[in-house]
């Protein structure tokens, strides 16, 4: 199925949603046709050797998703911190891993405010004790995401959030020598994606 993006088209199809956490990531899963998100799975962050990052790759890769949709959190003021900077870097990855496995599936990062709130009041609800809630509030966290941007995507009939792009290739073998960092300069100028 072809997942290119216009402005007044999304890709339809089976999506995964992410929720991004400084020790846990969860996940939710979509239909075929958008209309309902589950959750799915919850994988431990493994910062150093990025392989939840390779688990979703490898999920997405074996349920022919179309689409990953990242929570970006922001406050109630629409300002970022902390935890939007580290859902746009974990965007970045995902990006690069999917480059790396030859997927061409975009990654999206939706505005998502008081999710993980929403999930901890729902599972409350259900009869489920506090204590039981952390090994699974991440992937229920998750479905708020992507039902919010399934629900998006129908209403407007266009896409949602932002597509997080691969940072640009580097300069032809010919002008190798302007890749070299000069003294004081910022070494991360060039290889850095831009951020949205």
């Amino acid at each position: 199925m072809d997942s290119t993006l216009s402005n007044d088209v999304y890709p339809r199809g089976i999506k995964l949603g992410v929720d991004v956490g400084t020790v846990r990531v969860g996940l939710a899963i979509c239909d075929p046709d958008g209309i309902l998100a589950t959750p799915f799975k919850t994988v431990s962050r493994d910062a150093k050797k990025n392989s939840d990052v390779r688990v979703i790759v490898k999920q997405a890769a074996e349920r022919g998703a179309v689409q990953i949709i990242v929570g970006l959190p922001r406050t109630m003021k629409g300002e970022e911190h902390a935890s939007a900077r580290m859902a746009r870097d974990y965007a970045d990855l995902l990006v690069a891993e999917l480059q790396r496995a030859g997927l061409d599936v975009p990654v999206n990062l939706v505005d998502e405010r008081l999710t993980t709130v929403t999930a901890h009041r729902n599972l409350h609800e259900a009869g489920m004790s506090s204590k039981d809630h952390r090994k699974v509030v991440d992937q229920v966290a998750a479905a708020g995401i992507l039902q919010h941007a399934i629900d998006m995507q129908k209403a407007r009939g266009s896409d949602a959030g932002r597509r997080v792009h691969a940072p640009a290739p580097s300069e032809p073998a010919t002008s190798a020598p302007t890749l070299q960092a000069a003294p004081g300069s910022d070494p991360h100028s060039s290889t850095r994606g831009s951020q949205l």
